[in-house]
Parts: C-alpha cells; structure tokens; sequence
C-alpha cells in the first residue's frame, strides 16, 4: 500500500489551499518608495575659528619656547575680547623637524624645527568676529586655519526642514502614481534620514571691524523615506 500514500500524498500537495480548506495567502500589498529632501536658509549666530601660533628655530626647545611666548598673548587677546574660557580649545600641538635637500641626491639634513598650537574659539557673537581676528592677529597669531559657522538652536529650522521634506515626498508620489496609472492609497511607514547640520553659504561681505568677514547663511536639510499603499 505504499506506493498509494506516496500518490496520495503527491495529489494533496498539488491541490490549491482552498482545496484543502486552508486559507490563499493574501497577496503583497503593492506600494510606492519615495524619498523626500528639503533644505532650508538660516542666519548664523555662532562662529568657530581655528587660530594659533607656528614658530621655526634650529632647536625644538626654541621653537616650543618661542610657540609658548606667543600663545600667551594670544590668550590674553582672546581674554581681552571676552572670549570665555570654556570657549577654548587646544586643537594641535606639534613640533616638526624642517628638513635642507642636498645636492648629489644625498640624505636631507634637518635645519631646523617648527612648533605650533592651535586652538579652537567659539565665537558667541558673529558681529565681534572680525575685531576678535585683529586681536590675535596684533597679538602674533600667523595661524587662521578655518572658519565655520552654525546655529545655536537649529530645531526650529529643521523642523521646518522636515515639513518640507515630507512634502517633497508627497509631489514625488503623486506624480509617480499619476504616471502609472495608480491611485494613491495610505502612508504605510516614514523613515528619516539623517538631518544634515549648517552647512556654511558665504553669501554676503560685511566689514567686522579691520578684517572683513562673510557671515552668509547656513543650510539645514533634512531627508525623509515614506511609503505609500498604490491601488
């Protein structure tokens, strides 16, 4: 009797489920992936500078020593335009050997060393940035390596960011849909990317002070995944 279960057997698995009276599976819903990105314009209320001091002499000690004099002033100036101390920051300490190429494809010869300290300043109020630049400056800093600036409270702004970005992803969908030939259903899951931070856009000069200094406008962005039923 063997061979009747085994044909018996092969004819239940052949049968739909609904032979059996088990229950089709439902099928996949169909949807539509969309992804939505806004960017929005801020005034900057916060700067970063990198400045600092880079001294050269034919020893190491000499180049620290002469770094270290230097610096002093500098945190003075920074002090004077009143910077606050939790506001800087050491970002780079280093002493470096200055190598002499020879002639003849000889091994080069150090001629010296090259120290430097840079710090990091948060600027809490943009309109003095400039005036703090020629403070350090006359103090001996011959280090600015960089400015950014950002926003100290961007929520509200991404925020409105976010709105837009959905928005963006709901054009997206309805054009798509109308494409195909589809009808709109639900929003089934949002998903957000990563919010982007300022994103500096040097947009205008103003004269802060000697040393003119753009502050512009920053970016804040925002990026949203949403996923809608189509019918």
């Amino acid at each position: 009797m063997r061979p009747v279960y085994t044909a018996l057997t092969l004819v239940a698995l052949a049968l739909p489920p609904a032979a059996l009276g088990q229950e089709a599976p439902a099928p996949e819903p169909r949807r539509l992936f969309v992804s939505g990105e806004a960017e929005v314009r801020a005034v900057p209320d916060r700067a970063t500078i990198s400045a600092g001091v880079q001294s050269e002499a034919l020893s190491a000690a000499d180049a620290l020593a002469a770094t270290a004099e230097t610096m002093q002033a500098v945190f003075a100036a920074l002090e004077a335009q009143g910077v606050a101390a939790e506001d800087i920051q050491t970002s780079q300490l280093s002493v470096d050997p200055v190598w002499d190429a020879q002639p003849d494809d000889r091994r080069p010869r150090v001629r010296g060393y090259t120290a430097s300290n840079l710090v990091s300043v948060r600027v809490r109020d943009v309109a003095r940035l400039g005036a703090l630049i020629d403070a350090v400056g006359a103090a001996g800093a011959n280090r600015i390596d960089g400015i950014t600036f950002n926003v100290e409270n961007p929520q509200a702004s991404l925020d409105d960011a976010r709105g837009r970005a959905v928005a963006d992803a709901r054009r997206k969908a309805e054009l798509l849909a109308q494409a195909a030939g589809v009808t709109l259903g639900p929003v089934i899951s949002i998903r957000e990317g990563g919010s982007g931070g300022p994103v500096p856009m040097y947009a205008r000069a103003e004269a802060m002070a000697d040393m003119p200094v753009a502050a512009g406008t920053v970016g804040l962005s925002a990026n949203v995944e949403v996923v809608y039923g189509i019918e």
